[in-house]
């Protein structure tokens, strides 16, 4: 990036000019941010439902928060830091009243600060602002707000989109929520708004474009949120807003129109999840409950569409569908982080179990390539939320371009479930740890019943072959199971490799992409430099980091290529580093040559990574908890990037 600063000397004013357009492009300070978001309009007290709210939100972010409620005038706080600090001061504040806004941020770049913090207001103070997502254009807007005589106290485009919703209603003869319509109309970018008025005092106003946002329906109370965590307490009844919807919520009800006010009659929808999902259940970490409720997840994924005594896979989310996924050309998996280390592990069962052609692509890379995609090709894409932005551009992309795209997520009534054309829930319940886990062992649960479907469909898998797929993956809950009883071996490697400076991760076949996410898993919540390499690319440039510092975790437990992955290890051992096998407890020679082996029961090599990953993510928790990270919620990291 080039930055032209004026050289002229002595004309500070072109000077400091120069320097903020400068720093805007440099730190895009809350630009680029995926928050939370949660208002209330009922009989309670507003401050401790806001509270509670984004204490359940802070997966989204956690570098600031703030809320505005309203009572005989507008009462704002703001705090850098996590919604503890929030807390705190609420508590000596003592904030009274009915109605308000709160958010907690996280930003991509520049150091976050109250300044920063959100709720925004305009020069007034009448109203406040909560937003998540990006106004591109807002240094445009910022510039003519500021010849206009509008001064901003920071650097966000939120702060912007609040002055440019204040010139218009000062200037025009409409009512405050056309202002917000007017406005929302001249801004480009994605957002998910909630705003009230000092003056209005008695409704929340919310527009969502690209950012989930979401009405969660009471008795004598609404909420408004960026997901349900924060209102399952309270009710089940939500309404999803749709791109370029409005809403105005009371504490008698709410109002849905378009941007250009239309008005709407909103489904109201039953959540499916409980409270006790969203709470930690005695385990010291979301993580930890997280892992350890896998064996449930993946059952929970295939009841009703595992029929054991038939033999068959029924996934009635893709009825209609099969046969064109089936007869594609190509199918494309697309996804971002863990699900696009899913998607890897699918492109295996796939071409294995169902002899279809597979390519798994980042999603943030698709659309910014040349696409040969047209409507012989199938999309699949995967995102845990189904609200994960650039997962989101890849599937439009392949839609305008005539393919069908099947969508693999876990949030009923996402985005993603709306705009696919058919789909599969994984059905994990909600994940609240950052580091994904079990949405990982789900999203291969579905893609390994895609594939035995497909595998049927196109004639490649025998009734024996299939009988024993369908009877081992019923098994594989138990193992699961079965693995998580005992991890003490898991906790030694850990206390030992607490501080090692690198992993290297190795894996062939069906578990190169389990080494990929072992990797990832100990990068996010240890912030240990780790990377994952197929087996034999070691020879290829990685060896040469390996002497008696470097940990290597060799997932060994796949019979098919069981003597390559063992010679594998005797090049590491030869160059004395640090063995740690993830092996089947059938596996032979790998016992003798490992420092530490970690067993898990057999299966049939194609299911292994529905049973390796699970080490590897205890492996990450117990080094990041003797390291003193914060594991749910790791530096940086937020759960769903809804943004690009």
């Amino acid at each position: 990036m080039v930055f032209s600063i004026f050289s002229i000397v002595g004309r500070r004013d072109c000077i400091r000019t120069a320097f903020r357009l400068a720093l805007e492009k440099l730190h895009h300070i809350n630009k680029r941010n995926m928050c939370g978001i949660v208002g209330y309009a009922g009989g309670r007290e507003a401050s401790e439902v806001i509270l509670k709210g984004l204490q359940r939100l802070e997966y989204r972010g956690y570098d600031s928060a703030g809320m505005a409620v309203l009572n005989d005038g507008m009462n704002i706080i703001k705090v850098k830091g996590k919604v503890s600090e929030l807390a705190k001061l609420s508590k000596k504040k003592k904030l009274n009243g009915n109605i308000g806004i709160g958010h907690t941020r996280w930003a991509t770049h520049g150091e976050p600060n109250e300044i920063n913090a959100h709720p925004h207001t305009g020069s007034h103070r009448n109203f406040s602002l909560v937003h998540n997502g990006i106004i591109e254009n807002y240094d445009v807007l910022r510039r003519n707000l500021e010849e206009k005589g509008h001064l901003f106290a920071g650097e966000s485009d939120t702060e912007v989109l609040a002055h440019l919703i204040e010139e218009i209603h000062e200037l025009s003869d409409i009512d405050f929520f056309q202002a917000i319509q007017q406005a929302l109309l001249q801004v480009k970018g994605t957002y998910g708004i909630a705003v009230v008025h000092k003056y209005h005092p008695d409704r929340i106003i919310v527009a969502r474009k690209g950012s989930p946002l979401l009405i969660g329906v009471g008795e004598g109370e609404n909420f408004v949120a960026s997901d349900a965590s924060p209102i399952i307490e309270y009710t089940k009844k939500v309404v999803y807003l749709e791109d370029e919807e409005m809403a105005v919520i009371t504490r008698d009800g709410y109002e849905v129109s378009t941007l250009k006010n239309v008005p709407l009659t909103k489904e109201v929808h039953e959540l499916a999840m409980s409270l006790e999902q969203i709470e930690k259940g005695g385990f010291p970490h979301f993580m930890l409950k997280e892992i350890f409720e896998q064996g449930d997840t993946i059952a929970d994924c295939m009841r009703g569409r595992l029929i054991v005594h038939e033999n068959r896979i029924q996934l009635g989310g893709l009825e209609g569908f099969v046969d064109k996924l089936a007869g594609a050309r190509r199918v494309i998996i697309a996804a971002c982080g863990t699900s696009w280390h899913s998607g890897l592990v699918g492109e295996y069962l796939f071409e294995y179990l169902a002899h279809m052609s597979v390519e798994v692509e980042y999603a943030s890379e698709f659309r910014y390539r040349e696409q040969l995609i047209d409507e012989r090709d199938v999309m699949i894409v995967i995102s845990q939320s189904g609200e994960t932005a650039d997962t989101l551009a890849a599937l439009r992309e392949a839609k305008r371009r005539g393919a069908m795209v099947l969508g693999i997520c876990n949030v009923v009534g996402s985005t993603i479930a709306r705009e696919t054309d058919a789909g599969v829930y994984t059905h994990a319940g909600p994940e609240i740890g950052v580091a994904s886990t079990k949405a990982f062992t789900a999203q291969v649960t579905v893609l390994t019943m895609m594939a035995m479907l497909l595998g049927r469909q196109n004639k490649v898998l025998s009734d024996a072959m299939m009988k024993e797929l369908v009877k081992e993956l019923n098994n594989i809950p138990k193992k699961v199971e079965e693995i998580l009883k005992d991890t003490s071996v898991i906790e030694e490697v850990a206390r030992l490799f607490t501080y090692a400076p690198n992993f290297l991760y190795l894996g062939r076949s069906y578990n190169f992409p389990v080494a990929l996410e072992g990797a990832l898993k100990l990068k996010e919540i240890s912030y240990i430099h780790a990377e994952g390499y197929p087996a034999a690319e070691m020879k290829h440039g990685p060896i040469a980091l390996i002497d008696e510092h470097m940990p290597v975790v060799v997932i060994a437990a796949t019979d098919h290529t069981n003597d390559k992955i063992i010679s594998n290890m005797e090049e590491v051992k030869a160059r004395k580093g640090r063995l740690i096998a993830i092996s089947s407890n059938g596996q032979s020679g790998v016992g003798r040559l490992a420092e530490f082996n970690i067993t898990i029961p057999e299966t049939h090599d194609s299911l292994t990574p529905l049973l390796a990953v699970i080490p590897l993510q205890l492996l990450a928790y117990f080094i990041a908890v003797n390291r003193k990270c914060h594991v749910d919620q790791p530096r940086n990291l937020a759960k769903s990037v809804t943004v690009e």
